[in-house]
């Protein structure tokens, strides 16, 4: 009887930070993992939202828009590779800065290059480094977009 019900003022799944530097795709089947990648990036000032396999990603991918995409390889209904896949054969998606965080063998690592990969962090991951990557591929990235698509390639060199 004496208890008060506590509200909370904003929802909890996709937190809006005010000051964002952009917005991150995070794709992992981990929960946990998911939550770690998100909270080292939201405290970093970076709108997150996530989906649970590369399906999921592809079917909210036009929603959210997002400046860079995170995928784990192995997943069920569609890895990470296959994903990276149709995302780039995807002319909408096909410039979205793709990051493999993944536990990878050599080979993967070589069929996630082919398919046009940016960035690779093996897991466990140091989570300053997840953040310098994500940042580095969401500057650069923003930086062509704003340049033109003629200055894309001088954009990457400053990075």
């Amino acid at each position: 009887m004496g208890k008060r019900r506590t509200r909370w003022p904003v929802s909890t799944y996709s937190r809006v930070v005010p000051s964002t530097s952009g917005r991150v795709l995070v794709v992992d089947d981990n929960k946990v993992i998911r939550q770690l990648i998100r909270v080292n990036l939201e405290l970093e000032g970076i709108e997150v939202v996530t989906a649970a396999d590369g399906a999921e990603c592809l079917e909210v991918v036009h929603h959210v828009r997002p400046d860079l995409i995170t995928l784990d390889v192995v997943m069920p209904r569609l890895n990470g590779l296959r994903t990276a896949g149709r995302l780039r054969s995807d002319p909408r998606t096909a410039g979205i800065p793709l990051v493999i965080v993944s536990a990878c063998t050599q080979h993967e690592v070589e069929s996630g290059l082919d398919v046009g990969v940016d960035a690779f962090l093996a897991k466990p991951f140091d989570p300053q480094e997840l953040v310098r990557v994500v940042q580095s591929l969401i500057d650069t990235s923003t930086a062509g977009r704003v340049r033109g698509s003629g200055d894309t390639e001088a954009a990457a060199g400053h990075a």
